[in-house]
């Protein structure tokens, strides 16, 4: 029962929901690259030694020197690490498909080497490339010192939530003194300035690109400011960057509810399930109440159930309410990640997370427990809206509705159940992009659509070599 739930986060994203339409993002966050500037050629060489853990991977890396900002092309620069598996039928290559799994804080260059994920007839046609962000391993990481003992990210009353937000400010402070002019460069619309570059620097006149998770605001953005140069585009588990801050934190906690009932209706009928027969509920809150006791983290119970239900690992949540129930404590460690430190610079810059005062956050926390009494509110997005408190300024690129009108036929993709980017979500980027794409809905649960099965891959696989869509309103069967 050894789960690493750090290690799970770090593939979790900031999510959004279905609300009315935000301003338009400003002019000078999504003006071209600078004309006068030109990247670099990138200069390959092997990647084995910069990935050891996955062995002497078949790819070539380098890097891809960047303007730290694009408002100022001639200033200081950032160097990015660039992976490429090159297509193994060279003579019917097609073109690059770039790749991001998500985070932010993942290594798109790690995901591009993946030889497990993208079909061999893709593999095949296709140089798969990944970017790595700024401020992930390969992007000039940024990290950030925090305290031991922070203060709960669910306050009771007015003098926890100043608490809250003093701690915030001192950590935003020290982090970004820590990580210098990065830090404030860091956001999604920059890195859709980033991949452009990527394009221009690989002499592509056009990309193909995958994107999941949090992997799929950068293809909106990139498709917004640089549309007439995607040639395809695949979105899956989709971000709805129009979402303002109650849907970012409300929409996301009745996800999590709705998914961990899918469960509930699977182990009633499944005699699989070790839970099979009992009250499922019942035994929840015995469960609940006995982590409550148990001192890892607060709610980690609850937060270890979420993180299954990416999967959806719906056995493994039956075992571990039910070890739990019984006074069984599960053993957990904690991998090294830097989310909690990337987020204060990316995702609190790309979302208004901007809660004023205690007053405010008691009504977004009723309506979150209103929604999810069963998951007891958000996990992941309560604590994204917590980890921005006290931040100073507007986000750097705030939420707007999406326009994609130069870009080609988007296809999206997102499960019915999927418990960090809604269902709702996907539709509701479909209907701001309503001419110019098309949504697959896969009828089960989970995060991550493409590899949940032959009907989804095949899809994907389809668009991407012919670009042929499925027919508007298809669907896949749960796997």
């Amino acid at each position: 029962m050894v789960r690493l739930l750090a290690a799970v986060l770090a593939s979790l994203v900031v999510v959004t929901g279905a609300a009315p339409a935000m301003a338009t993002v400003p002019t000078d966050r999504v003006a071209s690259s600078p004309k006068e500037w030109s990247p670099r050629p990138i200069t390959w060489r092997p990647c084995a030694d910069e990935f050891p853990d996955i062995g002497s991977p078949e790819g070539d890396c380098g890097t891809l020197t960047v303007p730290l900002d694009w408002r100022r092309p001639s200033g200081a620069t950032v160097d990015l690490r660039v992976a490429r598996h090159r297509a193994t039928d060279p003579a019917r290559r097609i073109g690059v498909v770039l790749v991001n799994p998500g985070g932010p804080g993942s290594s798109n260059a790690e995901f591009a080497l993946a030889e497990n994920y993208f079909s061999p007839e893709i593999r095949a046609r296709f140089d798969v490339v990944g970017l790595d962000m700024r401020g992930t391993e390969g992007g000039q990481i940024i990290r950030c010192d925090t305290p031991l003992d922070p203060p709960s990210t669910d306050p009771a009353d007015a003098a926890q939530f100043a608490a809250l937000r003093q701690y915030n400010q001192q950590v935003f402070a020290d982090c970004r003194a820590a990580n210098g002019p990065l830090f404030d460069h860091a956001d999604t619309g920059i890195g859709a300035h980033d991949m452009e570059a990527l394009r221009r620097a690989l002499g592509e006149r056009k990309i193909s690109y995958q994107g999941v998770s949090y992997g799929t605001l950068l293809g909106q953005q990139y498709a917004e400011r640089y549309g007439d140069r995607v040639r395809a585009m695949v979105l899956d588990s989709n971000i709805d960057h129009s979402v303002d801050l109650r849907h970012f934190m409300t929409d996301r906690a009745e996800a999590a509810e709705e998914s961990f009932l899918a469960f509930v209706r699977w182990c009633d009928e499944t005699p699989a399930c070790v839970l099979h027969g009992k009250d499922v509920l019942a035994t929840w809150q015995q469960a609940l109440a006995m982590a409550d006791e148990i001192p890892l983290w607060p709610n980690w119970l609850r937060d270890w159930v979420f993180s299954l239900l990416y999967g959806p690992d719906y056995a493994e949540i039956a075992r571990l309410i039910a070890d739990t129930a019984a006074g069984e404590w599960p053993v957990t460690t904690m991998a090294e990640y830097n989310y909690a430190s990337i987020r204060l610079a990316t995702v609190c810059q790309d979302f208004a997370l901007r809660i004023k005062d205690f007053r405010q956050y008691s009504a977004l926390r009723a309506e979150e427990l209103r929604l999810a009494p069963l998951m007891r509110g958000g996990a992941l997005g309560h604590d994204e809206a917590a980890a921005c408190i006290g931040i100073p300024g507007p986000p750097a690129n705030p939420p707007h509705r999406l326009d994609i009108s130069d870009a080609p036929t988007v296809l999206l993709l997102n499960s019915l159940y999927d418990p960090a980017t809604p269902y709702e979500w996907a539709r509701n980027v479909h209907r701001q992009a309503s001419t110019n794409s098309v949504l697959l809905t896969y009828e089960g649960g989970g995060h991550g659509v493409y590899d949940r099965g032959a009907c989804t891959r095949a899809a994907v696989d389809n668009y991407l070599l012919t670009l042929k869509t499925p027919k508007r309103g298809a669907t896949c069967p749960a796997a």
